[in-house]
């Protein structure tokens, strides 16, 4: 069962970079003495990926039969192209781009969960404004120009949300795409009025003396909602069964690894994203397994319905890889 604790735009451009398991072409896996078989996973340079890196590190993927490379791309949406050419093999991004994607003609199927946010407490992304900004709740943000990473996204989606259930008009937001890094900057120049932030930004940001937490938009309209899941085409799940098969067990046991050994996923952050080491320390994490919430991924489609960014009801059924 999943834990109760623990996310699209215009397609970018994919950075790539190869990180190649451990032993070569020339290693036999998994006890069977069968060659390995090669997998392309995609994944976006933010802390929540180093689980990836660190089964790579770990031999888990190679145990089960893998050679995996490493690929990075700038957000979710930039992968869904490369995952349906078939020049990644798997992607880890946030499901809204998936269901988005699906709605707009690409084949693609959610394999696993990945991580989530936490359902209660100290959440791992939220949203902080700027103290001279005049906001106290959603409701004021009506009016106010707020920072996302990507417009239509899951941030966003949550953030309006949020608004409507304070009694504010969502529609009233003025929602300005930025990269994250660029947000604390804007936020002290006063050129941004608030801002959508994951860790280690947020953290930062509601302890700094200018600016403060307005609250944290996932719990207010999705609790525990995945932040990221697997996800590959149709075509590469129907024409790789026996690799799917090897996949999903590597990636069960990788995010049971990190969910029990965060201190070695901070490591991993480190050397990953070239992050300060006091940084990583305390960072907050999110929860990871691979199981897929099904009602959370109904509730965000159905959100995604109403803000009208897809045109018609998704059917999960056709986007959740059956067990």
């Amino acid at each position: 069962m999943k834990h109760p604790f623990a996310r699209a735009a215009a397609v970018g451009t994919v950075l790539t970079f190869a990180l190649t398991a451990c032993g070569g072409g020339g290693t036999t896996g998994g006890g069977g003495g069968e060659e390995l078989q090669p997998l392309t996973i995609g994944v976006i340079p933010i802390a929540p990926s180093a689980p990836v890196q660190l089964a790579l590190d770990e031999g888990i993927f190679e145990k089960h039969g893998l050679d995996v490379t490493i690929e990075t791309a700038q957000g979710g949406a930039a992968m869904l192209p490369a995952v349906s050419g078939g020049s990644m093999d798997i992607g880890v991004g946030n499901p809204l781009s998936v269901i988005l994607a699906k709605d707009q003609g690409l084949d693609m199927k959610i394999l696993s969960g990945y991580s989530s946010s936490m359902a209660e407490g100290e959440d791992i992304t939220g949203v902080a404004a700027n103290q001279d900004a005049g906001i106290a709740s959603w409701a004021d943000l009506a009016g106010k120009r707020v920072a996302v990473n990507t417009i239509n996204g899951q941030g966003d989606l949550t953030i309006k949300e949020a608004v409507s259930k304070a009694g504010g008009d969502p529609d009233a937001v003025n929602f300005v795409e930025m990269p994250f890094q660029d947000m604390p900057a804007q936020l002290e120049r006063g050129e941004i009025d608030a801002a959508w932030v994951p860790e280690p930004f947020l953290t930062q940001l509601i302890n700094g003396e200018q600016t403060a937490l307005v609250g944290y938009n996932y719990q207010d309209t999705v609790p525990g909602l995945d932040t990221m899941v697997t996800f590959s085409s149709t075509a590469f799940t129907e024409e790789n069964p026996e690799v799917l098969e090897d996949y999903n067990a590597a990636i069960d046991e990788a995010l049971q690894f990190a969910q029990e050994n965060p201190d070695r996923v901070r490591e991993t952050i480190v050397s990953f994203l070239n992050m300060p080491e006091e940084v990583a320390t305390d960072l907050r994490l999110e929860e990871f397994d691979a199981e897929v919430d099904r009602d959370e991924l109904e509730t965000l489609a159905e959100l995604m319905l109403k803000y009208d960014v897809i045109e018609t009801e998704a059917n999960l059924d056709e986007i959740v890889q059956a067990d």
